[in-house]
This record gives structure tokens, sequence and C-alpha cells, in this order.
């Protein structure tokens, strides 16, 4: 590095998943006693309510790690993985972890290759799990980071996602111990990419992956795209939260893309608790779908970036048992694997980090269609 260099940080991050059974009760918990996820009344009496959740739910959600286990081989998760540290080969690990890990290593390599006037390191930072976010803070800190950027992996604005994230960072910052070295950066928030055309053009070539490969010519005319994504709680939506709104921007775009050669519907999935979601439910719309007569589906995870339980699990082998509970018949269903390390996906992370931090780096581009119909608070 120069002189002139900066040092610059990109932080990514995301909910996590668990890494052991022991690890899926703690998920649990911390999962259900953040208020801004799931609102169950706030304070002791959900810190209370997380734990008995947890305490009855942990072993049954384990089962499904362990048919999705990422690491059969030893860890591939982030240096501050137990599994890793502790040389253990874990038979029930979410494939988050070593999805986003591949993401973070292939990220800093791109800009190190793009930058390299300057030191940049990426970090990952977990909401519920490892690598927690306040251990990132310190280390972030500690390598005297000037310039940070704070990228969420959700493509689309919620304040229970990304607006929470960043609440959370800001809540570490606020109540380190006095006395501890302050952070001396520059930060910089990524709101949401959810029309950024290298985001777009990742979604749009796992679908033709899927239909190229699992569908001969002829069955592609049948062929019909099923958009989901993690539904919201209306309560959110009547608040004001764009997150819905962006998901159905993202599809339109696609759709666009393909000229709208397919046709296409979007549903909501992982409803949790008694109150009203978003609709349509994914299971119940592919379940009316079939008996329409469709036989032939593409089922595309358009909010999530990387394969983890609600891709791996509840779309490619819960909703599967529950078409044959129900004795329904589908030909061909598959789901579009996940973003991951695509090169495109990088290059829209690239992309937006450019848009942050370009005026000090020298390497500003101008994302077209990036950020249009877009409104959430200022500075996202």
């Amino acid at each position: 590095m120069s002189q002139s260099g900066k040092r610059i940080g990109v932080v990514l991050l995301n909910l996590g998943g668990p890494t052991s059974e022991e690890a899926v009760r703690s998920f649990l918990e911390n999962l259900f006693g953040d208020q801004d996820i799931i609102n169950l009344g706030g304070g002791r009496f959900q810190t209370r309510l997380a734990r008995l959740i947890a305490k009855f739910r942990y072993k049954g959600v384990a089962e499904k790690y362990r048919e999705i286990n990422a690491c059969p081989n030893g860890c591939q998760g982030s240096k501050y993985c137990p599994n890793r540290r502790n040389k253990v080969v874990s038979d029930c690990c979410s494939p988050i972890n070593s999805l986003t890990e591949l993401q973070r290593r292939s990220l800093e390599k791109k800009l190190q290759q793009s930058l390299p006037e300057h030191t940049v390191k990426v970090y990952t930072a977990m909401r519920y799990w490892v690598p927690f976010d306040y251990d990132v803070f310190e280390e972030a800190v500690a390598d005297g980071i000037e310039h940070l950027v704070l990228l969420p992996l959700y493509p689309q604005f919620s304040f229970t996602t990304t607006g929470s994230s960043f609440r959370n960072w800001e809540d570490i910052r606020n109540e380190r111990p006095a006395g501890s070295p302050q952070p001396e950066w520059e930060e910089y928030l990524v709101g949401r990419y959810h029309l950024n055309p290298n985001y777009l053009s990742a979604l749009n070539k796992r679908i033709d992956e899927r239909l190229n490969d699992d569908f001969t010519d002829e069955e592609r005319s049948k062929v019909h795209l099923v958009f989901t994504a993690h539904g919201t709680p209306l309560s959110e939506v009547a608040k004001g939260d764009p997150y819905t709104r962006q998901i159905e921007e993202t599809v339109n775009a696609i759709m666009k893309l393909r000229n709208y050669r397919e046709t296409h519907w979007l549903g909501y999935q992982s409803r949790v608790g008694p109150s009203k979601w978003t609709q349509p439910n994914t299971e119940e719309l592919v379940l009316r779908l079939i008996d329409y007569g469709i036989k032939h589906m593409v089922l595309i995870p358009v909010a999530f970036v990387t394969d983890h339980i609600e891709t791996a699990h509840e779309l490619d082998i819960e909703l599967r048992e529950v078409i044959e509970e129900e004795k329904k018949y589908v030909e061909k269903m598959v789901v579009t694997r996940g973003l991951n390390d695509h090169p495109d996906f990088l290059a829209a992370l690239e992309d937006e980090i450019s848009q942050k931090i370009g005026h000090i780096t020298g390497t500003s581009k101008k994302v077209e269609n990036s950020r249009q119909n877009v409104s959430e608070p200022q500075g996202m």
C-alpha cells in the first residue's frame, strides 16, 4: 500500500445460522428475543418467552439442519466458528455459514485486485450466531479501519433486517466500555440494492441455469416461475416498511429482462406467529398452481442471497413433503441456487461499495436503475 492509500473495511451483515445442535438453541433464543424481528412484547417477557420457545423447538429445528448440513468434512465457516476453533466436524451446520464466508473471501479478493493502492478488509457480522457483530466491531477498530461500509446481505430494505442491523451496530458503538479505543472511521450505509443491474443479472442467470439444465425444450414452454420471498407481518407494511414493495419491483425488473416470456407468480414464506403476514403464502400458492394443472415450476428465492434453511430445506424438502402428503403431483419442480459467489452478485456488491467510497478511491461508478422508485430513511 502506498502512503496515500486508505484502510478500507466492508462489513457484510447477515442473520447467521447455527453451527451445531447446541448452537440451534442459542440461535433461536437470540432470534425470538429480537423485538425488531418478532414482536412478542419486548423486554424481560420476550426474553423469557424466547428461551421457552427455543427449549421446546430446538431439537426439531436441529433435525432440519442435519438434513442440509453444510460441513460434513470439516468447518468451512469463519475463523470465529467454534467448530473450526475446536477442530470439530459438525453434523448440524447451516449452509449460510460456509457460503457467507465464501462471499466474504471472494469479495475481499475482488476488492483487493481493484483497489491495489489501498488496504481492504471484508468482515462478516451476524446477528444471531457467530461471528457476532460486536466481535467484528472490535476487530475493525483494532485493524485501524479509516473508511467502513456497512453492506447488508439483504438486497431489499426492511426495518426488521437492514434497519435492525444498522441500529444494533450503533448500539454496539454507544455501549462500549468507557476507555475503549474509539473507531476512527468514516461510516457508510448501503440501504438497498434491489434494482442493481448486476444483482438482477445474477438472479436472471440462476433462472436460466435451471431452465437449461433441468427442462427439455418442450418442457420449458410449460414452466411457470414462482418467486418466493421471506414474508413480513402486515403490521410492518402498514407502518411504511418498503420491503414488500421492493420485492415486487425486483420481480418486475427480472421479468422485464426476460421479456415476460414465462408466466410468473410471487409468494411469501416463513410465516411465524399468529399475526397476519403478506400473502399469498408460497406453500399455498404452489398447491393452488398444481390444482390449476401446472406441473412444471422453477422456484426463485428472490430475497435470499445464500442457500440456507429457508431455501435448502423449506423449499427443497418440506414443500415436496407437503405436496406428497396432500396427494398432489408435480412433474418437475426445481429451486434455483442461491446467488452465493456468483460473479454478477459480487459485481453488484462492488458497485454498491463504489457508490459509497468511490470519491476516496477514485473508482466511483454510476449504477443505472439502482436508485429508482425507492424511498427509505435519509442516508440509506
